[in-house]
């Protein structure tokens, strides 16, 4: 079909899309204050002066709180604006953790630090899968993760990296939601700059169109309950899954007692082992990106990824059963943690960010990543809060048989993954909607031939020939 052997021309790679993938760049370091806050909190709740003054606070409450206040914001005032807001709530929380001297105002703080992280997760995931070509999507939205690590690596960058959004477009799609359909065709026309023909640029502006109607056709009066309704029920359960994933990979257990773990094994120094880790996990998570982008897709990659977490735990989980106590065990853990690091990070993590976004719809993206979020760090937290009681010498006193449980966890994730999760890679947002809407099974999603698409492609030869017709009696009379 002529549809389909235009495909290669409308996927013309990195470099052609080089000013829409440095803005999808510069809003996934939104992420980095996401990576440096869990690291440097889990670090300081390890501190015994830290939890003789200020105990074991809970930054739950801030993300449910997040959660409720950036449903409002997405709807109505989009996406720049709620990266915005997150940095004004980043700064409100450096000043209160700064002042802190009591539980109470350290707890408001982790409360502000938390919700601003929901704000930079829901609307900086969403503005990138919504403005990066489909065939980037991935490649864009999981440079997420690799931001996040150089944030546990390096620290936070200062929250003014945020003032180029001054100078970028609104999300095209945001834009038709609200029926602001010149400013979304002048925001898509400046982010695919020259790298797409007029025709396929016309192209993928209906598709935008069209799957704007069809959302707007199918809502509900309340947007809320919309993303357990009709087909988005199962939308909305893979990007809880997927981004459930993140905790039920055991990757709290690492980062926040992987410090005790290196000690029994006879490392003196702990803190430069957290730096070769934390390297060694960008070297991961670098490798991740090119095979998502050049190899595989988004499920295989998963599934890559959390098969190597199983692994990962069921190595120190039988080291300690085997032989608890011994420092042959501890080394196993240290041995297994890079060789975590390495898959779980640069293949399974690095999929999560671009999945959970585009597997929602547009007009529901915000509300679910936001519900998703807060989902995600309750797990954190009740996962940090939890791991002492089991790895403690005087409670539990688990060591790292505590992996049996992680090990369990990864499997269900892997079942669930298998069993569940569609590989959308190649597709833009609006055939993901289609498939959805048409109920197409799991493994259907590759091979499912979608309307939408050579119709859009139809309407804009059908504008093309009528535009040569017109010409031609332009010449004739003349």
């Amino acid at each position: 079909m002529l549809y389909l052997a235009t495909i290669k021309q409308r996927n013309n790679g990195l470099w052609k899309n080089w000013k829409c993938a440095l803005i999808c760049v510069g809003m996934a370091f939104a992420t980095t204050q996401y990576g440096f806050d869990m690291t440097a909190v889990s670090n300081f709740q390890t501190m015994p002066g830290f939890l003789m003054t200020f105990r074991y606070p809970n930054p739950t409450v801030g993300a449910i709180v997040g959660t409720l206040f950036a449903i409002p914001f997405g709807r109505y005032l989009g996406r720049r604006y709620g990266i915005w807001t997150g940095t004004v709530i980043a700064f409100a929380r450096c000043a209160a953790q700064i002042a802190a001297t009591t539980t109470a105002s350290l707890c408001i703080g982790q409360a502000l630090m938390e919700a601003s992280n929901t704000f930079y997760f829901a609307f900086a995931n969403s503005y990138i899968v919504e403005c990066a070509p489909p065939n980037l999507r991935g490649l864009c939205a999981a440079r997420s993760v690799l931001t996040n690590g150089v944030g546990t690596l390096i620290g936070a960058l200062i929250d003014e990296r945020t003032v180029f959004i001054f100078f970028i477009p609104e999300s095209p799609r945001w834009l038709m939601l609200h029926d602001r359909r010149e400013e979304a065709e002048r925001s898509l026309t400046f982010l695919r700059g020259k790298s797409l023909a007029l025709g396929f640029l016309q192209e993928e502006f209906i598709k935008i169109i069209r799957g704007v109607e069809e959302e707007k056709a199918n809502a509900s009066a309340s947007s809320i309950l919309d993303i357990f309704r009709g087909t988005n029920l199962r939308r909305t359960l893979l990007c809880l899954a997927v981004v459930a994933s993140r905790a039920a990979s055991g990757v709290w257990l690492f980062l926040s007692y992987g410090t005790y773990f290196y000690q029994q094994a006879g490392v003196h120094d702990v803190f430069k082992m957290n730096v070769y880790t934390m390297v060694v996990q960008l070297v991961g998570i670098a490798a991740g990106l090119h095979c998502g982008y050049k190899v595989f897709g988004r499920r295989t990659m998963l599934l890559i990824g959390t098969g190597g977490a199983v692994i990962s735990m069921l190595g120190p989980a039988l080291g300690a059963t085997i032989a608890p106590g011994t420092p042959e065990a501890a080394i196993s853990f240290l041995v297994f943690t890079f060789f975590y690091v390495i898959v779980w990070r640069g293949f399974a993590s690095s999929m999560t960010w671009p999945i959970s976004a585009e597997v929602v719809n547009s007009r529901l993206r915000v509300v679910t990543l936001s519900f998703a979020s807060a989902i995600d760090f309750f797990f954190a937290w009740l996962t940090c809060f939890c791991s002492p009681y089991f790895i403690n010498p005087t409670a539990l006193d688990w060591g790292a048989k505590y992996c049996w449980i992680w090990t369990a966890s990864n499997v269900l994730t892997f079942a669930v993954f298998w069993l569940f999760l569609p590989d959308m890679k190649g597709r833009s947002l609006e055939e993901i909607d289609e498939l959805f809407e048409k109920r197409v099974p799991t493994r259907g999603f590759p091979i499912f031939e979608c309307q939408s698409s050579s119709e859009a492609y139809d309407i804009v030869l059908h504008k093309m020939e009528e535009v040569r017709i017109s010409v031609r009696q332009v010449d004739r009379e003349s």
